[in-house]
């Protein structure tokens, strides 16, 4: 499946976060198709989407987001945060560093984002930020007590600054996968995968561009009436 080209980006500079590979690459690629300048906060990768710059970021380090965004040409007024680790255990397992290395890329991370690039977008007067985030963020699940709690966290960040950010111009929005057939996806063993399909009402997986429509449609002026929702985006196994 490839995204189809709906809607045009042209002028515009865009920031995708851990945009080398699967969910964000599909996305980064719509971008680019759409016209938009592509910049990809990641790390090192063999091989980038056409169009796509690359910029080695730390997300987790303010200081990091803070110089790669101030270094960009182009002040960007679409971003999508969409990087993101899993260190799974249990709850009374879990240690110190794989709580904290979680919160701090995947919430702390895309918070830094967003104030680095807010200032640009009201300035602008105009801005789209969209937030991957995921279902086990709205009813949890187990063995991910740190990557539950990180994007929980990030639906309240989205909807607090939907409501800051939307009288100067700025939407903001999440987008929630289900099980995506990532290539990480794929090497998990197959009994994760059916657990999935079986939770599925479509009987069948998103794949990376069924997620990147959907933050494409966001980041779209077609969306410029919604923000602050969470667009569940999951072959329907959350219902």
């Amino acid at each position: 499946m490839t995204v189809k080209l709906q809607w045009s980006f042209a002028g515009k500079a865009a920031i995708v976060t851990g945009g080398a590979r699967g969910i964000g690459r599909a996305i980064a690629e719509g971008l680019a198709a759409g016209g938009a300048e592509v910049h990809i906060f990641d790390r090192a990768a063999a091989d980038l989407p056409a169009g796509t710059v690359l910029h080695e970021v730390d997300v987790a380090s303010s200081k990091s987001v803070a110089d790669a965004v101030a270094g960009l040409g182009q002040a960007p007024v679409l971003l999508v945060n969409n990087a993101g680790i899993t260190k799974d255990r249990s709850l009374v397992k879990m240690s110190d560093e794989e709580w904290q290395t979680v919160l701090q890329v995947n919430l702390t991370g895309a918070f830094n984002m967003m104030r680095a690039t807010a200032p640009g977008m009201t300035a602008a007067g105009y801005g789209r930020i969209v937030n991957v985030v995921s279902i086990n963020g709205i009813r949890g699940k187990f063995g991910q007590a740190n990557y539950a709690a990180s994007k929980a966290g990030l639906i309240g960040l989205t909807k607090t600054a939907a409501r800051e950010l939307g009288p100067k111009g700025v939407t903001v929005n999440a987008v929630a996968p289900g099980m995506v057939l990532t290539e990480m996806a794929m090497q998990l063993a197959e009994e994760f995968r059916q657990k999935a399909m079986d939770e599925s009402v479509l009987k069948r997986l998103a794949e990376p561009d069924d997620i990147a429509a959907a933050v494409l449609f966001l980041l779209s002026d077609h969306a410029r009436m919604i923000t602050g929702q969470v667009i569940k985006v999951d072959s329907g196994q959350y219902i």
